[in-house]
């Protein structure tokens, strides 16, 4: 039980890598609130599980603020809310990018910030796992602005690390390759381009959530003790070639 007696704070957990780590740190001990936006989605994770449901739209930046006000002091926080629209670079709506970005990078730098915030005044440690994706370094066809959003993340993650780390709060993300959500079935709905992205993983196929949840949870724990500013692979060996 890694995470007896801790509480955790989980962004995009109404499903996908979100809802597989809600369940992954309940079945090892923490105390977990989850934020989405879908409530009904929360409230049978909450009933699987025991999870704290918190609808709360993370493109609303009041909403977030609003959140934060009345949130409880948490040890851990994963921010794994994500958002794509899949549409050629040349076509790339920038009220979509405004939303992209706000969802996954901008939103995770706030909870980031109040949180930490708090820590450092408190004296005491905290861990923070930003969600990324191979996507933050290699380039995806019809993916201008969930690329641009992750690479925030991404470089967020570092500074993050560089300024947080003497205050004993650890920070890293993870970088998993096409990982079988909802939103992946939207992005890789042809089966033409998703065998041709299959064929350059040395592995063979996409990753689950849950293993991706698995990572987290070791980069949360204690396990990880000296893993800070990593920004780790989760690809098959997709990068490896």
């Amino acid at each position: 039980m890694r995470f007896a007696g801790r509480r955790a704070l989980v962004t995009g957990a109404s499903q996908g890598i979100g809802s597989a780590t809600v369940t992954r740190l309940i079945e090892e001990g923490a105390e977990v609130w989850a934020l989405a936006r879908n409530r009904e989605r929360l409230d049978a994770l909450a009933a699987a599980t025991g999870c704290t449901p918190c609808p709360v739209d993370l493109s609303d930046r009041g909403a977030i603020e609003a959140f934060l006000d009345a949130a409880p002091p948490c040890d851990l926080l994963v921010n794994c809310a994500g958002l794509v629209h899949v549409e050629p670079f040349v076509d790339t709506d920038l009220a979509r990018v405004d939303e992209t970005l706000q969802v996954n990078t901008v939103a995770p730098l706030r909870l980031a910030q109040r949180l930490a915030r708090g820590w450092i005044e408190q004296g005491t440690p905290g861990v923070i796992v930003n969600v990324s994706s191979i996507a933050s370094t290699v380039g995806t066809p019809g993916h201008a602005a969930y690329c641009a959003s992750k690479a925030g993340l991404d470089a967020l993650t570092r500074v993050m690390a560089i300024e947080l780390g003497p205050h004993g709060i650890r920070v890293n993300s993870v970088n998993p390759v096409v990982t079988l959500t909802p939103m992946a079935e939207k992005a890789w709905a042809d089966p033409d381009k998703a065998a041709g992205m299959k064929a350059r993983i040395p592995l063979g196929r996409f990753v689950e959530s849950e293993e991706v949840a698995a990572t987290i949870a070791y980069l949360l724990s204690s396990d990880a003790a000296m893993v800070h500013g990593v920004c780790l692979d989760v690809d098959g060996g997709f990068k490896a070639g």
